[in-house]
This record gives structure tokens, C-alpha cells and sequence, in this order.
């Protein structure tokens, strides 16, 4: 079956975040969601669920955490077991919970930046230390890298509780390979560091980078280190609303005071229409209609990517090999990117994040996920904006 991506989705009035805190003509592509309608076999199973018309108390089936063993199992060469799987609201509430039972407030977290703004308040809110760790950006390659050599020295020094890791990582579109996953997983090993590993944009792979996601786990394992995943298909499906999230871990110790502090923060439900979307999405269906999203949105890429370029021949912009967000490079405007982001909302009715909110200044974070009307319209915005700029 072939699915339409091209149809303009109306979004504004619907109580939406992205765009109903824009202005009437305003094109917002900053925070991440999609503005395409979910599977059309995820739908159907709300519509399904809703038409019974009671919206009580759940039990959570067997059928979800068989859905997850399956989708990874099929989808990532590797299979979780059930008795290690805990749900909660979202992947955000499971940072929360995660480094507040494993990571005292006087401990310390380790990610690289710039980072996802999250993992900056999910490790202040706890009281814990954060230790930013800035990964390489290589302008000429367009491409950030990882200091090993110095990554180690920081983490001996410091001697962190937990590294908070993300891959595909938000915002530069990096997807790691096995070797630098197996060096940061022996890293963990070596100096007994905690790795939490979010995962929730592992289903957006360029097609035509090559190599697929690698889930960190079955490296951990062979590494020995300790670890715990965190993941949901919010992402992909474009589900964020239904609120639903899963936590892996084979660690009983880690599990358990995991699980702890969800009941003790309350997010140890989800809703009646979260786990039967899951279910659905996790499917051959789902994946039918997932493969061709991402063909779709990779296609943004090139499109974005080449329209700056002809604009913008010296601009340096991050290699998407994952995530549907582009990391662009401005800091030859001589502004500061929040300052950049303002004029580009306020003169030309573009909103893109600027790249202070992710611990780097000088870049912008433009969401890819939209119709391509709306996002060559959105990119001549943003590329007469940043004319009137030079």
C-alpha cells in the first residue's frame, strides 16, 4: 500500500502545541512532532477502542510487552524479555524516574552537548551534578565526533553515577556506530557508570546512510556494564499525546528502585488508548507505513539541505544520519541564535529553535516532519530572513 504524505494535515485549533502557540501564519518547525496523521492501523485501533465507550481503569495485556519483544526482535535484532520491561507516561517522566532512583543528589550525570534540553532539567530537577561533555563539530566535514581520549579523562575525573545517552542523538542527527558505542559501553564498564540510553528516535535512519540503528544493549552486555533503555513510539507514529513509554532493564536491583520511584511520582498508569496504539504500531502494518515516513522525511532532507546549500554554498549543516531534525551552523551571521530565531519568527514567520536551549550557541534545530508545500515554504523563509541578515 502506498501512503499520502503530501496532504496538508490542518493543525491549528486543535489545542496543539506547535501550532497553536504560533502566530496566525506562522510555519513552526521547532519542537518534534510530526505534522502527518499517525498509521492508519494505529487509528483504527483508537477509533476501535473509543467506540466502546468506556474509559475506565486498564490492565495492561500480555499482547504490549509481546509487541515490543517483537518490533525490536524484528525491527532491531534483538529481544527483550518481558519480566525486564516497566511503562510509564513518556520518555521524559522515565529520565525523572530513572536518575532519581539510581543517582543521589550529590552524584553526577554525564551526556554529551549540545543535548537534548530535557537531560539539562532532568538532572537539575533531581539536585544532581550535570556534567556536559561537548562532543567535536568538524565545520568542513559537517559532522560531530567523539573525544575518547578526553571523554575518558573526564569520567575518571569526575567519576559520574550515570551517563545519559542518546541515539540516534538530538539535536546533531548523529547515529553512533558499534565502535564508538562499544568504547563508550567498555568507558561504562571500566569506571561502573550507569548507562541510560534514550532511544525514542531510533526508527528514523537515513536510508542511505548504510547501516542501520544499533541498540545499545546487546553491546552493553558483551561490555558488562550496567544499563537501562528508555523508548517509545511517540516518536515514529507521532503518538506523543496518547502519553506511553517503556523501560528495559535486565538489572532486578535497578528495576526495582526504577519502578519505586514511578509509584512514588505517580506516572505508573497509562491510558486506556496508549497501549492498544502501541500494539498496533508495532505490527507489519506499522512498519509498512513507518518505512515509507522515513523515505519521506529523508527526502526533506536532501530537499532542505540542498535549497540552503544553493543559498548558502559555505553554510555548514549537520549530516542527518538520524532523527528528522536538521542541526544547521550559524554562527558566520555574527548573532547569537536565539537573536537569529526571534528575527526569522518576528520578519518572516518561520519557527525554528535556536541552539542555546541545547547548551551550543551559534546553531539552529529545524524540525523536517511536515509536508514538503510547508517546508519549501518554510525553507525561502528562512533563507530570505537569513539574506537580510548577511
Amino acid at each position: 500500500m502506498t501512503y499520502d504524505f503530501n496532504t496538508i494535515i490542518p493543525r491549528r485549533g486543535t489545542n496543539c502545541v506547535k501550532w497553536d502557540e504560533a502566530a496566525e501564519g506562522e510555519l513552526p518547525l521547532w519542537v518534534a512532532d510530526m505534522d502527518f496523521e499517525t498509521a492508519p492501523c494505529v487509528k483504527q485501533a483508537v477509533i476501535q477502542r473509543a467506540n466502546h465507550g468506556v474509559y475506565a481503569y486498564n490492565l495492561i495485556p500480555d499482547a504490549f510487552y509481546d509487541a515490543i519483544t517483537w518490533w525490536n526482535s524484528h525491527r532491531h535484532a534483538w529481544a527483550p524479555r518481558r519480566e525486564w520491561m516497566l511503562y510509564t507516561s513518556g520518555v521524559v517522566p522515565a529520565f525523572s524516574a530513572i536518575i532519581q532512583a539510581l543517582v543521589r543528589p550529590d552524584e553526577k550525570v554525564i551526556f554529551f552537548t549540545p543535548a537534548y534540553n530535557c537531560f539539562f532539567s532532568s538532572v537539575r530537577n533531581n539536585g544532581s551534578q550535570a556534567v556536559e561533555f561537548p562532543l567535536t563539530w568538524h565545520p568542513a566535514d559537517e559532522r560531530y565526533t567523539i573525544d575518547f581520549e578526553e571523554l575518558e579523562r573526564v569520567i575518571a575525573a569526575e567519576r559520574p553515577r550515570l551517563f545519559l545517552f542518546c541515539n540516534p542523538h538530538n539535536p546533531t542527527g548523529r547515529v553512533w556506530t558499534r565502535e564508538e558505542l562499544i568504547h563508550v559501553a567498555n568507558l561504562c564498564a571500566r569506571y561502573s557508570v550507569i548507562l541510560l540510553s534514550d532511544e525514542i528516535h531510533c526508527e528514523f535512519i537515513d536510508p542511505q546512510l548504510g547501516r542501520k540503528f544499533l541498540p545499545f544493549a546487546p553491546i552493553a552486555e558483551e561490555a558488562g556494564c550496567q544499563w537501562v533503555v528508555a523508548n517509545a513510539p511517540n516518536k515514529a507514529f507521532n503518538t506523543a499525546g496518547l502519553m506511553a513509554a517503556y523501560i528495559i532493564t535486565p538489572f532486578d536491583d535497578l528495576r526495582q528502585r526504577i519502578d519505586r520511584r514511578i509509584n512514588i511520582n505517580e506516572i505508573c498508569d497509562i491510558n486506556c488508548f496508549s497501549f492498544v496504539a502501541l500494539q498496533a504500531a508495532y505490527t507489519p502494518e506499522g512498519e509498512e507505513w513507518l518505512d515509507q515516513l522515513v523515505a519521506y522525511i529523508y527526502d526533506n532532507y536532501r530537499l532542505f539541505r540542498s535549497m540552503m546549500k544553493e543559498a548558502f554554498p559555505n553554510l555548514p549543516i549537520a549530516h542527518l544520519e538520524g532523527t528528522y531534525l536538521a542541526w544547521m551552523d550559524v554562527t558566520a551571521f555574527a548573532k547569537t541564535s536565539d537573536e537569529i530565531s526571534d528575527y526569522l519568527r518576528k520578519n518572516n514567520r518561520v519557527w525554528i529553535n535556536g541552539g542555546e536551549m541545547y547548551g551550543q550557541q551559534g546553531f539552529m534545530r529545524i524540525n523536517l516532519a511536515t509536508q514538503r508545500e510547508r517546508l519549501i515554504e518554510a525553507t525561502n523563509r528562512i533563507i530570505a530572513g537569513l539574506k537580510s541578515l548577511s
